[in-house]
């Protein structure tokens, strides 16, 4: 009985008494049942919207290019292929050359966008996403020096994609190492994901100073992001991999970043090291985006919009917030894509390009909305 409990004050006790004493309507327990129903339905309706966006627009996306082929004839060439039934001329555009670049827009946006809500989580900071821990200005060095010293002339485009892969895990390995000396508290992560990411992009203009023309052409358009990127279904094997590891994993911990959200105090008194938790998730977004940057170029706001966006429709909780996430940043990624190649056809803007556009004006209505408390 709760009077025998010594360490309890009287008033505790009381209180405990008059709370339990109270009687619970049927009416009222079942409003509260029906009201936590409603918003796990509309959390599930709101990831089947996302998925059906995507296979509208999957359709529409491989439709678009110097060939018109139809919008239902696109899902025939595809059954067709995987059956072993081809009977169309357009099998090899269709399959070979703009069906992979599609599916690495669904893996880059999945990715990216597991990547910004697992960092504005256990940051605390709104503005985290994957350039914030340096791993983009990273990338962008790789990338930069194979094209500067003749290594993509040299061992082809691969060496961009390995180098690209390497230096962006340099910035988090510089981090976590920096947060065993210090603490690895948001703001030691987020300062020294600033400080890594102007010191790479230095060196990064250092290396372009001494690029000729025809490197600074494709420099530039490597920072700015683009699907047009991918090769064949040979890049998407090592990118939907590491994507699926990182979401599985994230999954897995989503509970725990639900309670590192709240603040490290409610996390080490429910036995989670903090500390230890972010520099594990740190070098988890950090290897997903590295494996996700390193083929596609520099795709900016994906990781930044996405989980704001999401948050509007469905919450904070991450066991929902992380797979609606990944389905909306697809879906995102490859409208992005299909409003650059369509906006100024048949010339096409980068998906970079077009995320900067989408991104910039979202986040000052944000501001705008909600005024002065705006996170």
């Amino acid at each position: 009985m709760i009077e025998e409990d010594r360490i309890l004050s009287s008033d505790v006790v009381n209180s405990v008494k008059e709370w339990s004493s109270q009687p619970v309507g049927d009416s009222q327990y079942s409003e509260t049942v029906d009201v936590y129903n409603r918003s796990i339905r509309m959390k599930f309706i709101f990831i089947a919207a996302c998925l059906l966006v995507i296979l509208v627009v999957v359709s529409y996306a491989v439709t678009v290019g110097a060939v018109n082929i139809g919008f239902f004839e696109v899902y025939q060439i595809i059954i067709d292929h995987l059956t072993g039934n081809i009977t169309s001329d357009y099998d090899h555009i269709v399959f070979n050359m703009r069906l992979p670049r599609v599916v690495a827009g669904i893996i880059a946006g999945a990715g990216l966008a597991i990547c910004g809500v697992i960092m504005q989580s256990v940051l605390k900071n709104p503005l985290a996403d994957p350039y914030t821990t340096g791993v983009s200005s990273g990338a962008s060095f790789g990338a930069t020096m194979a094209m500067t010293l003749g290594l993509a002339a040299f061992a082809g485009d691969g060496s961009v994609v390995i180098l690209a892969f390497v230096f962006s895990l340099v910035p988090t390995v510089i981090i976590a190492m920096m947060s065993k000396f210090a603490n690895a508290s948001p703001t030691t992560v987020v300062m020294a994901g600033i400080g890594v990411m102007y010191l790479f992009n230095a060196l990064t203009t250092v290396m372009m100073l001494w690029a000729n023309s025809s490197d600074l052409n494709r420099i530039f358009y490597w920072q700015t992001g683009s699907l047009a990127l991918i090769d064949g279904w040979e890049s998407l094997p090592v990118m939907f991999g590491v994507v699926l590891v990182g979401l599985i994993i994230s999954m897995i911990l989503s509970g725990k970043l639900n309670v590192l959200a709240t603040g490290d105090d409610s996390a080490k008194a429910l036995g989670i090291n903090a500390d230890r938790m972010r520099i594990f998730t740190l070098v988890l977004t950090g290897v997903v985006s590295a494996a996700i940057v390193s083929y596609t170029g520099l795709i900016g706001f994906v990781g930044l919009v996405t989980p704001h966006i999401v948050r509007m429709f469905i919450g904070a909780d991450n066991r929902y917030l992380i797979p609606a996430s990944a389905i909306f940043g697809a879906a995102l990624m490859i409208i992005a894509d299909v409003i650059g190649r369509v906006v100024i056809y048949p010339s096409a803007l980068p998906v970079g390009v077009v995320m900067s556009f989408i991104g910039g004006p979202f986040f000052l209505w944000m501001i705008l909305r909600r005024n002065s408390n705006a996170w």
